[in-house]
């Protein structure tokens, strides 16, 4: 069975992106939820795992490039374990930081950090490592 996403052929260019970054098809998930319930970091994301997938299957690729579940996973690979398809959700997760860094969404200059600033640690260590030579 082949899938599409409607609507917008923008929208099918960034899923695609997502899906060549990542390696992942996207539509192989069949939403059993067992990412989410696996996850160490579920409670503290604003878009569950599962609903990562449902999302980028809907093409709605906007809403999780807003969103800070991919800058809270902790790449942990739990997901991937529990996924009964075999789908590596860390994998997407990386790839959507990997669209944000490259659309420098949400830029956070790193010499311009201060101590009251509240970031996940992967966006500091992807902004210096950016910086770096």
């Amino acid at each position: 069975m082949k899938y599409t996403i409607k609507e917008d052929p923008h929208k099918k260019e960034e899923v695609k992106e997502i899906m060549e970054l990542s390696g992942q098809n996207i539509f192989k998930c069949i939403q059993c939820g067992r990412c989410s319930s696996g996850c160490p970091m579920a409670e503290f994301m604003d878009i569950l795992p599962n609903q990562v997938f449902m999302l980028l299957q809907e093409g709605d690729v906007d809403t999780l490039l807003q969103a800070n579940t991919p800058w809270i996973c902790a790449a942990c690979f739990t997901c991937t374990v529990r996924c009964p398809v075999g789908l590596d959700l860390a994998a997407v997760m990386e790839a959507l930081r990997e669209v944000q860094l490259r659309k420098n969404y949400d830029y956070v200059d790193p010499y311009k950090v201060e101590e009251r600033d509240i970031l996940p640690p992967i966006a500091l260590v992807s902004n210096f490592r950016k910086f770096t030579p």
